[in-house]
């Protein structure tokens, strides 16, 4: 059954099409689910749902390649973590408490998330994903949300070569990825440089399977050039793998993904809190390496790409005025513009997946994702006279409008769509309410079993001792009584 067509009446439309058109007073008609025409003045449908796009900016649907869903249940907790926490408390620790519900409250609390803040397509880096019975979880969640979804397959509770070549994961995928409603899949794992090199049967399964591989690399402390170069010369640097965070890597290893078609998901607000590495664009951007965006998990941050291109853009701006400092000049003119870093969460992460036949620009045959950033309660969203730098630095989540996915309407009024099954048995809207209840009594399951003083502990980090400099200018033998300094 065909979605009733919907068009966006008079709008500035960013087509993020080969030329980055902005049509002002125009027109977006989405019709089967596909863009029909774009332009001032379209002919629509009779029963086609009229969308007042005046005062508003219409852009493609964001896709974030990189984004820990299952996580979504512990928003906040590690506020305060470093990668090292992160690691200790999820790897070692606490990570293999969470039962299949919690990743299935996970997943469908951040899927509706993504929704509610115009990112259309999410790739799920699941790597909670400790039996198929988990990945089930994962699976029922994503397809009960009328988004996009890759599923990114991983288990940071075993190596790689060990689940991705068990029985379990082949029928898992024999179930639930071929034939499936999902929008795509890859594996996910990281390669830590042994030279024994066990990751190679994980690749040679994702070759098999024919599926992307997507891998943390140049972390600080985790993942490095070695692991770049095992992957060069055994042949498993190909175009659709995607390096994430990438911020500590040679020139050489930059050169190496670009040369095999890869490209970099670049999660700022992670690198410059947790460690990973400072942000990378500046380099990418130097060995011609393709970027997309992403956040990387709301245990910490925010879930939403606003953020991730206000701060990505700030990052990369920040790098290129230090340097110039460092050589005694000052920069004229910024490299990296807002265009391009909307175009990083848009047609970017359409290049990234494979998917930019499909989508990531608003031109006439690709799928109907559409965003509408309005907002007339609001004095920031007033006057529009820069529209990329308005979505980069004015725009917030709150500022989505309306949200068509496939030309199914998601969001709109700034109101998610209530839950209601469709024939197919998806939900044709988002169930918030369903989600909050599952999220609550997976942390309500989490505080039980670590028990109280575990996780207070856990959220809430000891102080490393500070170390103050000696300063030569500050008296320390003031008298507080008298109020007057003892020479």
């Amino acid at each position: 059954m065909s979605e009733r067509p919907v068009v966006f009446r008079g709008g500035l439309v960013l087509t993020m099409d080969d030329s980055r058109t902005v049509l002002p007073g125009a027109d977006v008609l989405v019709v089967d689910g596909r863009i029909a025409a774009v332009g001032p003045g379209l002919s629509v449908p009779d029963d086609a749902e009229v969308i007042d796009a005046s005062g508003g900016i219409v852009m493609p649907g964001m896709i974030d390649t990189h984004r820990h869903l299952w996580q979504t249940a512990m928003r906040g907790y590690g506020t305060d973590w470093t990668l090292t926490q992160y690691f200790v408390w999820y790897y070692l620790e606490s990570g293999k408490h969470f039962r299949p519900e919690d990743i299935y409250a996970g997943n469908l609390l951040g899927a509706i998330e993504a929704i509610d803040a115009g990112v259309t397509t999410t790739v799920d880096w699941s790597h909670g994903l400790q039996t198929p019975q988990h990945a089930d979880a994962a699976v029922d969640a994503l397809e009960s949300v009328p988004g996009r979804f890759v599923l990114a397959y991983g288990n940071l509770q075993q190596g790689p070569w060990e689940w991705a070549t068990s029985d379990g994961f082949r029928d898992f995928h024999r179930r639930r990825i071929d034939g499936g409603k999902l929008a795509g899949f890859q594996l996910a794992f990281d390669v830590t440089g042994d030279p024994a090199f066990p990751e190679k049967a994980a690749f040679e399964v994702a070759r098999e399977l024919g599926v992307a591989v997507t891998t943390h690399a140049g972390v600080w402390g985790a993942t490095n050039d070695e692991g770049i170069r095992l992957m060069y010369e055994n042949g498993f640097m190909t175009p659709g793998t995607v390096y994430v965070h990438a911020a500590t890597l040679s020139s050489d290893s930059y050169h190496r993904i670009a040369a095999t078609g890869g490209s970099v998901s670049v999660s700022t607000e992670s690198e410059q809190s947790a460690g990973q590495g400072y942000p990378p664009t500046w380099a990418l951007r130097r060995h011609g390496v393709p970027v997309s965006l992403s956040m990387d998990t709301s245990v910490w941050w925010s879930g939403d790409l606003f953020s991730a291109m206000r701060t990505t853009l700030s990052a990369d701006r920040s790098r290129e005025h230090l340097e110039a400092h460092g050589k005694q000049e000052t920069v004229t003119h910024h490299h990296l513009r807002a265009e391009q870093v909307v175009e990083w969460a848009t047609r970017g992460g359409a290049k990234a997946l494979g998917l930019y036949a499909e989508l990531g620009a608003l031109t006439p045959g690709r799928r109907g994702d559409v965003v509408l950033i309005k907002n007339d309660a609001s004095p920031a969203m007033f006057p529009i006279l820069h529209p990329y730098g308005h979505v980069v630095f004015q725009a917030q989540r709150g500022d989505v409008h309306t949200v068509v996915v496939g030309g199914a309407v998601v969001k709109r009024d700034g109101r998610l769509v209530g839950a209601a099954a469709s024939s197919d048995g998806r939900l044709a809207g988002a169930d918030l309410r369903t989600a909050r209840a599952k999220v609550a009594a997976t942390v309500d399951h989490l505080r039980e079993t670590l028990g109280e003083e575990a996780w207070q502990r856990g959220q809430n980090p000891d102080l490393p001792q500070a170390e103050l400099f000696d300063n030569p200018y500050q008296y320390t033998d003031y008298d507080a009584g008298t109020a007057e300094w003892k020479h």
